[in-house]
Formats: C-alpha cells, sequence, structure tokens
C-alpha cells in the first residue's frame, strides 16, 4: 500500500514538472515571437509605450483589461488583426499563436 502511495506521488510529481517544461518552452517561444512581431509597436514589455503605440492609442498588454480576455478573444485578435494591427493568421501558426497568448499573460501587472 505504501509502495502504491509512493509510486503514485512519484507520478503526480513527475506529470507536473512536465507541464511546467513545457508551459516554460511556450513562453521562452512567445516571447522570441513576441520580440520578431509585436514589440515595435507594443513595446518589449507590452505597455505600448513606443510612438507606434502611443500614436496609435494601444492598450497595456498587462492591464486588467487585457488580461480578462479569454485565451480564444486574445487569440482572435492577433489571428485577425484589428484596426492598424495586421493580421497574423497566415504569418504564425496556431502553436505560435497559442504560443504568445501564453506569453502575453506573463505581462499580467
Amino acid at each position: 500500500m505504501e509502495a502504491d502511495n509512493r509510486m503514485k506521488s512519484r507520478n503526480v510529481v513527475l506529470v507536473a514538472t512536465l507541464a511546467l517544461c513545457v508551459n516554460i518552452a511556450a513562453m521562452a517561444d512567445g516571447g522570441a515571437t513576441f520580440k520578431a512581431k509585436c514589440a515595435m509597436c507594443h513595446g518589449a514589455d507590452g505597455s505600448g509605450n513606443t510612438g507606434i503605440g502611443k500614436s496609435m492609442g494601444l492598450k497595456d498588454l498587462g492591464s486588467a483589461e487585457v488580461q480578462s480576455m479569454s485565451e480564444t478573444d486574445l487569440a482572435a485578435l492577433i489571428s485577425n488583426g484589428k484596426g492598424k494591427m495586421p493580421a497574423y493568421k497566415d504569418k504564425l501558426s496556431a502553436g505560435d499563436i497559442s504560443d504568445l497568448v501564453k506569453y502575453i499573460r506573463t505581462l499580467k501587472k
């Protein structure tokens, strides 16, 4: 019985560790995509505090307003664009967009 409990505990730790590693990798990939595709307008910190960001009135990606958006809504915004923001559905894979959404979540204030 005790051996079963130890085995179950090890399995839980292993699954949690793998999930964390996958999430860290996605954030790293999303961070690279953000830097390459988004930072020019949104700023390295996502604040929108750039010349372009200020002129377009971009929202701070770490703000409660943006962070309260669902993953689906954020992915749709990135995919389809909005206003002067270009659509990325033909430039980024669904996985890239998902990683980008995960990265945007790390900008929460």
